[in-house]
């Protein structure tokens, strides 16, 4: 009992440190964003040092080029600092980043004719919630895997809604298409995913019994 009554101002003090460190680095983004606001170039090298890798990881997961993901990030940045004016605290500083990368990737992939199919010929379809648990030996490495190999026009959506969280009106803000077209793309990738991911695990079955 002494220990425990010993170790509650410890808990204490690490909670307070916490929250002190929170509170102080959200003031220094702010700062760093009234000072990009102003034009100031050690506040714009610093949030571009503080968010690239993160933005970097981002684009990785679009583009499957990371020298395109390299300059997709990049011109986000460069972007993100020519409107950081337009920004608003409605949302964090990095999910706004998100945001700008997600847009420049899609760019890149029209671009490259990646994406999209003709609206007219999509058959609507809706996926079940419940549809997206996976097998317990399916491990989070294993669905990241298996989302890269989806056709294009489906892992966009498959990303933006079980990656990022991203709900259908957002997708279809971002991706420019009917909600419907999102869901009924969201419920093709998912049956896309399953067939893939029950190959993994038959492979991995696999492995295993010859490893006997």
């Amino acid at each position: 009992m002494v220990f425990l009554l010993k170790m509650k101002p410890f808990k204490k003090a690490i909670v307070f440190k916490i929250e002190y460190l929170q509170r102080f680095m959200q003031q220094t983004t702010n700062q760093l964003i009234a000072g990009c606001k102003k034009g100031d170039k050690k506040s714009q090298l610093q949030l571009y040092t503080n968010y690239c890798d993160a933005m970097f990881t981002i684009a990785c997961r679009y583009l499957r080029n990371k020298e395109d993901a390299k300059d997709a990030m990049q011109e986000s940045f460069i972007k993100a600092f020519g409107k950081i004016n337009n920004y608003e605290s409605t949302y964090t500083i990095g999910v706004w980043l998100k945001r700008i990368v997600i847009n420049q990737c899609l760019d890149v992939l029209k671009k490259q004719k990646l994406i999209f199919e003709d609206l007219d010929d999509v058959e609507y379809e809706f996926e079940e919630e419940s549809d997206w648990y996976f097998n317990d030996a399916i491990t989070k490495k294993d669905v990241l895997k298996a989302i890269e190999s989806l056709t294009v026009k489906y892992k966009l959506v498959v990303q933006l809604y079980l990656i990022e969280g991203y709900d259908h009106e957002e997708i279809s803000q971002i991706l420019q298409l009917p909600i419907k077209t999102s869901r009924t793309h969201l419920r093709r990738g998912r049956l896309q995913l399953q067939e893939l991911l029950n190959e993994t695990k038959v492979k991995t079955n696999k492995e295993i019994i010859q490893q006997k």
